[in-house]
Formats: structure tokens, sequence, C-alpha cells
């Protein structure tokens, strides 16, 4: 598909461009600049895209879409380009006060609102309404702000409970299904001198991220915040690092090291996600399963994912549009993403498809999607506080993990931080 006569497209962009100081103000970091401009290019014939991915696996992804576009469109070069996950909205907002960036950007999700406030993505509600494959994919997956769309995932990411067999095989217990069944794996697993669990405990987005799910186990919920649960997560979390099956050095890991730590063989346990599968196959060299992580019936995992948009100062957002609507929006890419990593699809038509229901990895994911799915972020979360509400419970998360704060201080100090960002 050849990409369409080029137009003008961004008066609503920069109206909402002019309160970018105000957002930029809360994430620039001094000094930070793209590393490229991408659209301000001026090559007609290049796009550039932003992504924050360092796995192999899910950077061939990207080089696979690459040369997918490439190949259907004669004369086009797409030009990925790395940028850290904690700079991605730091250097997209910077970008809004010279009017750069990148032509597509892939990025967290759970901050399309943020990134739509502050002028950092152009809506693409015109080409949204005339995509052809529009009924296939879910409204939770359709990012929108005041009646415009800014970003689509183009596939839905959970949290599970991957297992090393072996491990469990040698200590003689199954798979938990229950919390307590986990606290008593991980006791026999560190009692015979494996390690316990791995997840990541960064004191930001991906930090709440993981802690949601044993958070809202305990019955919190962001609708009515209450300390006591909070305290009970925080009380079993530090249980963890005290027996040593969960390493304080998670408070520096992002969601890629504890899953290569664990694929390395010697930890019975790793909360992570879909996305690794690439990695479990390609790296672990012992037999693994995964599970719906134990959480019970009130816990939650987070439906998440990448969004995709446009930059909001893309010289070629036609091509741009075309572009994602050939990788991350067609049956053919989100194959790709399925296969190359383990994104489950979100258009209904790939996400039936054999590939995911006859997999018993990914099919444990589809359970808990099933069974414990929920929205990201929270709908009680104001669009506007999303990014505060996810800092502060990332680094309570962080400081409860380092042994910073005990469980009782560490709720308490997290429900005042809380409360006015709930209530804006």
């Amino acid at each position: 598909m050849a990409a369409k006569p080029a137009r003008t497209r961004r008066t609503r962009s920069l109206t909402l461009a002019s309160g970018a100081i105000a957002v930029s103000a809360a994430l620039a970091l001094t000094g930070c600049t793209p590393s490229s401009s991408g659209g301000e290019s001026g090559d007609g014939d290049t796009i550039t895209v932003w992504h924050y991915f360092s796995d192999d696996n899910q950077v061939k992804v990207m080089t696979d879409y690459k040369e997918l576009f490439e190949q259907n469109n004669d004369g086009v070069t797409v030009d990925n380009v790395f940028v850290p996950y904690d700079q991605m909205n730091s250097k997209l907002i910077t970008a809004v006060g010279s009017q750069a960036g990148p032509d597509v950007v892939v990025y967290n999700g759970a901050d399309a609102a943020t990134l739509a406030l502050g002028g950092a993505l152009a809506p693409m509600t015109e080409e949204w309404d005339a995509f052809d494959d529009k009924a296939q994919f879910p409204e939770g997956v359709v990012h929108s702000l005041d009646g415009d769309v800014y970003g689509v995932q183009g596939y839905v990411n959970l949290l599970a409970l991957w297992y090393n067999q072996d491990i469990l095989d040698e200590v003689g217990i199954e798979p938990p299904t229950t919390m307590d069944e986990l606290n008593a794996a991980l006791d026999a697993v560190t009692a015979a001198g494996k390690g316990g669990i791995t997840l990541s405990g960064l004191p930001q987005s991906q930090g709440e991220w993981q802690a949601y799910p044993w958070l809202s186990s305990f019955g919190f919920t962001y609708d009515s915040p209450e300390a006591a649960p909070l305290e009970e997560a925080f009380t079993m979390i530090q249980s963890w690092t005290e027996s040593g099956a969960l390493t304080r050095e998670a408070v520096t890991w992002d969601q890629t090291v504890p899953f290569q730590t664990w694929a390395a063989g010697n930890v019975a346990f790793a909360q992570n996600g879909n996305w690794q599968l690439g990695t479990a196959r390609s790296d672990a060299d012992f037999n693994f399963g995964v599970v719906p992580l134990p959480v019970g019936d009130s816990g939650q995992v987070y439906l998440g994912g990448e969004g995709q948009s446009i930059g909001a100062f893309s010289a070629n957002p036609d091509l741009a549009w075309a572009y994602l609507e050939q990788t991350y929006f067609s049956d053919e890419g989100q194959a790709i993403a399925l296969s190359g990593v383990g994104s489950i699809p979100s258009r209904l038509d790939a996400a039936s498809a054999s590939e995911v229901t006859d997999d018993p990895i990914l099919a444990a994911f589809a359970k808990s999607l099933d069974e414990n799915g929920a929205n990201y972020p929270a709908p009680a979360v104001p669009a506007k506080s999303v990014a505060d509400q996810q800092l502060v419970v990332g680094q309570v998360w962080s400081a409860v993990i380092g042994g910073q704060m005990t469980p009782a201080d560490a709720a308490a100090k997290l429900i005042a931080e809380l409360e006015p960002l709930l209530a804006q």
C-alpha cells in the first residue's frame, strides 16, 4: 500500500502543545534532547520510529516491521531509534518545544493521555475512523482524549507466573495456584538453595505495573484506597526479601533483567509477561511453564502493552499512518509480534488463531486475561494524574523491596500521596 498524499493535520496537536511546558517541567531531563528528529529530517521517503526495546527478540520484531514496510513501499526507509524506557516521555515532551520528534512512537500505552496532553502525539481520529479493520479492535485498546483518538495498541501484554519445572520437580512441588501455595513453594525452593522469584522493583511505572497484582490481591483498589491491604501486601513482599526468595537487587531491575536472571536457570519463578516467550524459548535451557499469577478473586492483572501513535510533528504523517496500518494494526503484523515475543494480538480475528489457543503458555496468559484482567491505567485514576500515580506507587514499592520502609509506614505514605492525585 503506497502512502497517501500529504495533508495538513497538526491543528489539534498544536493546541494541546500549548500545555506542554507544564508537563515538560515534570518530565523533561535537563539537557536531554532527542537523538533523532525523525520527521524534521526533511526526507519525505524516510520515517523514524522511536521505541524503548532492548530485548533481542523485541528488537527483531521492530526489524521485521521495518523490512515488511520497506518491501511493501518502494523507496521508503524506516529508521528505528532506541530511546531508554525511562527517557521516552521526557524526550518526547522536550521535542515538543522545538516542534521535532519521531514520525511514529511506540510507548507505554498507559502514558497515552500524558503524552497527548503534552502535545507529543498527533490525533489520528480521521485515519482510525476510515480504517477498514477498525471493528476488529476492542474499545479497551484505543486511547482517546477529548473525543480524539491518539493511539491504539496492536497487541495486549500482561503478567503471569513463569516457573522452572526442573526446580519444582527437584523439590517435589506443583506450580502454585493460590497465594498460600506460592509462599510454601518459595520456602521450599529457598531451603533447597535456589532463588525464589524475580520481578521488577524499579521506582517508576514498571514497578507500579508489577506491584498492582499483589496489592490488589489483598483488596487494594484505586476506587477506594485503604492502608490495611497495602500493609498486608508489603508485609508479604518483605518476607520474601528477608528469606532470600527475592533479591533486593530487584530495585534496579527493569522487566528484562529479572527474566534473564530466571532464564539462567537457578530461580524457580518469574513474575513477567507473555512478551518474554521468545526469550524463554531461546535462552532457557530447562523445562518451563506458566500459570496465572495466584492472586485470588480480588487480584487484578493489568492489560497493558505498547501504544502506537503518530508523532505530533511528523513531516510524514500519512506515511506514518501507513506504517502503523501495515505493521502493528495488520493481521500479518500482529502475527509477527505473536511469533517473535508472544504478544497477544489485539485484533479479534488474530487473537482467535490456533497459534494462541493451542499454545499452553499463551493459554495461561489468556486464562489470566479472562479471570483477572484489568484496565491499564486504572479507570479511577484521572488522566492528568496517571504519570504521578504510577511514580509514587513505584517509588514506595521499590522502598519496600529495598527495605527502606516498614510495611506500615509505606502503606501510610502511599495513601497520603495518592489521595490528592485521585481527587483531581
